[in-house]
């Protein structure tokens, strides 16, 4: 990707449902509750492009199409993604494995919690097989994760990682169970920038609670969910180790962070590029 700027997102939302009910006919059209429906009508899963209409917001058409925030970002090279213009033509499906240089695997949404040490999860995720190159994108999810190429490996492992908190891993990055890792702690406690880079989203969002993404490249960001409380604005040149903001629970059960790497807007196991602790 040789353009610049915010081109991922997470994070790492969920697809959601629109409902409707019947409405008695009226002599007069409602033209707002008609703009709405159609707003909230999902997009065709054998649409890879779509046309942005008056009203669409990235997290709209995240919603439509099933697929995360951090996707669309990826796939389209968003570098604003609040300036979606009227007539701009994005990229609402996965370019093909050619020329995104990851192996698909199917997804599901089930997270399973086990409390474990970060040694612990470490040394299993370490010798954790590779996906096989013949297991296949599962049509209509609503994401999926994927094994990065080679080269993927490299420039993630090239970025230099840290912890972004102190706590017990509860939940490991698992192939159709979970996106990353979970970190138990306490509210108030410090969430930290796992590397160098540049603010890409913060902010609310459906299954992530607060949540910040941080651009480390044109390839890879990290994304951190739950949070109580937000300390660092969009934009924002952070450095590894910067806190950018307070543990909580938001859209969560408990105190945790949640946090994901992602290659090209697809999720890998954040615990093969942290350091042993």
């Amino acid at each position: 990707m040789k353009k610049t700027g915010y081109s991922l997102l997470m994070i790492v939302c969920a697809g959601l449902c629109a409902c409707s009910s019947p409405q008695r006919t009226a002599p007069i059209a409602d033209r707002s509750t008609i703009a709405g429906a159609v707003a909230d009508q999902p997009i065709d899963e054998n649409t890879i492009r779509y046309t942005v209409r008056r009203g669409d917001t990235l997290s709209q058409i995240s919603r439509r199409s099933g697929h995360t925030v951090a996707e669309l970002a990826s796939w389209n090279h968003l570098v604003d993604l609040n300036d979606l213009k009227v007539g701009q033509v994005i990229r609402v499906q996965p370019p093909a494995e050619s020329q995104s240089g990851v192996q698909t695997a199917s997804v599901g949404t089930a997270s399973q919690v086990e409390v474990r040490t970060i040694e612990a999860a470490k040394k299993e995720t370490r010798t954790a097989p590779v996906p096989s190159p013949a297991s296949s994108l599962k049509t209509g999810t609503a994401s999926s994760v994927t094994a990065a190429s080679s080269s993927g490996i490299v420039e993630v492992e090239s970025i230099g990682w840290s912890w972004p908190a102190q706590g017990k891993v509860i939940a490991s990055f698992a192939a159709g169970k979970n996106r990353g890792i979970d970190i138990a702690g306490t509210k108030g406690q410090q969430v930290l920038s796992a590397a160098d880079g540049t603010v890409l989203h913060k902010g609310s969002m459906n299954g992530y609670g607060n949540l910040v993404i941080i651009k480390h490249s044109d390839n890879v960001l990290s994304a951190y969910a739950h949070n109580d409380r937000i300390l660092v604005k969009e934009k924002q040149q952070i450095k590894r180790g910067q806190q950018i903001a307070e543990m909580g629970n938001t859209d969560s059960d408990r105190v945790k962070l949640h946090f994901e790497i992602r290659y090209q807007g697809k999720p890998v196991d954040p615990v093969k590029y942290l350091p042993e602790q």
